[in-house]
């Protein structure tokens, strides 16, 4: 039977001798450059609208290179933008197997055996770039030195290396060393698009909302510096007497030039210099400061969705938790959008290289583990443990992240109790109270103590005046363990219960569970004997 061809998500056909090796690195000469170009040199709202026009068109050289430059030209949008990006990397990624056949777990294994990798955080950051700019482009070197097809390594490809098809502008397409598209080689690329907008990629990015604010800010800034060289610094003003020569007056000019700074000049003897200030500022920098603020809060909105995480202001809903619970809204956005990227483009390949086409196939997921009231747990379970529900110390200890005590352990106990010393000896050594309670939930009981004995047969005695009196040891002896497992159980319902109301509902709910079987059987055989004593009493007597 011929083995079945393999198509990627474009129904491009898998060729196993491309995998191995890079297919869309970088060149020392041709179209597809590490160096980049600098389009916000210079930039104003004509070349920008022509910049974001080209690439509407299928053209996105210019915006790219443009939003790569607002990262680094504009610490509050790298911030932002940053702290979005790695918010996602930092989640815990996990394998959902595709079922609970073994073959489906063992497969799942494999991949979280290969999502251990250190390098991880680092290769999702790269693919997260797609956030900032609309889509990435990572390509998968995958390694069969072991006989198998494993990712090696995700090299991040420079999204200037690609364009989109022209009729839809959503298929994406390799440069060619000779400057043609080339169709992307199947199984070899994570295409990540994770949008901000609905819209063709180019288009979908947040550096595409972010360029407007970045714009205006600069301007700002550049009002900003020339505000502050003009009304910043003191101006040095020397005056000259008329008649004076120019060697005097050069003396004058140099004598101010060199007190500070290039703010001097020297005029005649009742000249006047004034400067007018702007009245709406005050002779502050309170209107470009404010100005340049606003805009950081708009991108702190489209980055974020929120302000209150980025800026120091307090009260109101400004600052409140909701905002918090807006980030974490847009954090498991991005969550969900990335693990299904890496499934479609990482882990459906890698199965079906190693193990063939499947109907299903397992799925990344990404995400905060839920966060668990313990304190809650603990209230709600203790009154249904003693109620008789049967749940295992593991599952008790695994929620509060703790490992069963070593035998030689110090067991810690309530507050203004001793610790029981070993009350009897088992295999390994002296049994602990601890020890004996988990045996007692398994089943086990411990020999009675001989306290104990000499209670529960003083209370058989006492409940059994009848005349044949001499069965009434034998039942004592054999009634004796069942008794002391009813007590215990009784005492452990005592400690736990905080009233008597408690423990009388406690009593009643487990008096259908409470009776031992041992104590029913001694009994009732004690009752059969007492019984046929008596009718062999009766005989004797109608003999006499």
């Amino acid at each position: 039977m011929a083995r079945q061809e393999l198509l990627d998500q474009w129904g491009r056909p898998m060729k196993k001798a491309t995998l191995t090796h890079d297919v869309a690195g970088p060149t020392l000469s041709g179209v597809r450059s590490p160096i980049t170009g600098s389009p916000a040199d210079g930039l104003n709202p004509v070349r920008l609208a022509n910049i974001l026009r080209e690439a509407d068109y299928g053209d996105p050289l210019r915006f790219l290179e443009l939003a790569e430059v607002i990262e680094e030209r504009d610490p509050h949008y790298q911030g932002v933008l940053g702290t979005r990006r790695r918010s996602v990397t930092q989640l815990e990624i996990s394998i959902e197997p595709a079922s609970d056949r073994g073959s489906d777990v063992k497969i799942a294994e494999e991949l979280e055996t290969w999502l251990a990798r250190g390098e991880l955080a680092d290769e999702l950051f790269d693919v997260l770039d797609s956030i900032g700019k609309g889509y990435s482009f990572t390509e998968i070197i995958w390694d069969t030195s072991m006989s198998q097809y494993m990712p090696a390594r995700l090299e991040r490809r420079d999204q200037r290396w690609f364009r989109f098809d022209q009729q839809s502008l959503t298929r994406p397409q390799l440069i060619g060393p000779d400057g043609e598209d080339e169709p992307l080689t199947a199984f070899k690329f994570i295409d990540s698009r994770i949008r901000a907008k609905s819209g063709i990629p180019t288009r979908s990015g947040l550096a595409r909302v972010v360029l407007w604010p970045f714009l205006f800010k600069k301007f700002t800034e550049r009002d900003w510096s020339i505000f502050c060289q003009t009304f910043g610094q003191p101006l040095r003003l020397g005056t000259f007497p008329s008649g004076s020569t120019e060697d005097e007056r050069n003396i004058l000019f140099r004598a101010v030039s060199n007190i500070a700074g290039d703010c001097a000049a020297i005029i005649p003897q009742g000249m006047e210099i004034e400067f007018i200030q702007a009245g709406n500022v005050g002779s502050s920098v309170d209107l470009y400061e404010r100005r340049g603020d606003w805009y950081d809060k708009q991108v702190s909105k489209a980055v974020l969705g929120q302000t209150a995480t980025t800026d120091a202001e307090t009260g109101g809903f400004g600052s409140g938790k909701e905002h918090r619970q807006v980030q974490e809204d847009i954090e498991t956005a991005d969550a969900t959008a990335l693990a299904a990227v890496l499934t479609r483009d990482l882990v459906m390949p890698y199965v079906q290289l190693n193990h063939g086409p499947q109907k299903a196939y397992p799925r990344i997921k990404i995400g905060r583990p839920e966060e668990e009231d313990l304190k809650l747990f603990s209230v709600a379970i203790a009154p249904m443990i003693d109620r008789g529900l049967p749940v295992g110390i593991d599952q008790v200890l695994n929620k509060f992240g703790l490992k069963m005590p070593d035998k030689e352990a110090e067991i810690l106990v309530p507050a203004g109790r001793k610790q029981n010393p070993p009350s009897e000896t088992g295999e390994n050594g002296p049994e602990s109270e601890f020890e004996y309670r988990l045996n007692g939930r398994k089943g086990k009981s411990r020999p009675v103590a001989p306290e104990r004995q000499s209670e529960a047969s003083a209370a058989l005695s006492a409940a059994s005046p009848d005349p044949l009196s001499q069965n009434v040891d034998q039942l004592t002896q054999n009634a004796a363990p069942g008794m002391e497992d009813m007590l215990s159980q009784i005492e452990v319902m005592l400690e736990a219960a905080g009233s008597l109301d408690e423990l009388k509902a406690m009593l009643l709910e487990a008096w259908p569970k409470l009776g031992n079987d041992q104590l029913a059987a001694a009994v009732a055989q004690a009752m059969t004997a007492n019984f046929l004593g008596g009718m062999a009493l009766v005989e004797a007597e109608g003999d006499d």
